[in-house]
């Protein structure tokens, strides 16, 4: 009996974070589908010196059509990348969004975007386009998007 309580005790324990692990390996392919977009935004940026409005200014399809096994679409709003999550996701993941913002230094198209995920901040002297819609928790968000 103290054994099957002990087992019990263990796996209300850990099971919070390997759902966490699982949601956050889940947002990764959002991450993974939004490096082409922003190979199309840098370009955009760079030739016209401003950022894209929409998915059509950078000649993507509707958000609607890119898609993956955790994501529902993903959509360019001046400059910045929102990747919805759905389809086959963790219940605890479904509809929340996770915004990739890029940050220029201003007048200066040829300097690298640098890419801002989640509540993110700026580095020094660069400029945020795009507004931050990112509604998931924190624990839900890979390493390197935490603020």
């Amino acid at each position: 009996m103290i054994v099957i309580a002990i087992i019990g005790i263990l796996s209300t324990l850990a099971l919070p974070s390997y759902q966490d692990r699982v949601i956050r390996a889940q947002v990764s392919e959002g991450m993974a589908l939004a490096e082409f977009v922003k190979q199309s935004i840098a370009a955009h940026y760079s030739r016209n010196r401003v950022m894209p409005r929409d998915n059509g200014t950078v000649g993507l399809p509707d958000g609607k059509l890119i898609i993956g096994n955790y994501v529902s679409e993903v959509n360019v709003r001046d400059g910045a990348i929102d990747i919805t999550f759905g389809n086959r996701t963790n219940k605890f993941l479904a509809g929340k969004m996770l915004s990739l913002r890029p940050a220029v230094v201003p007048g200066h198209p040829v300097v690298p975007i640098a890419w801002l995920c989640g509540n993110a901040s700026a580095p020094e002297k660069m400029k945020v386009m795009g507004q931050n819609a990112t509604n998931l928790p924190p624990s839900h968000l890979p390493v390197d998007c935490r603020s």
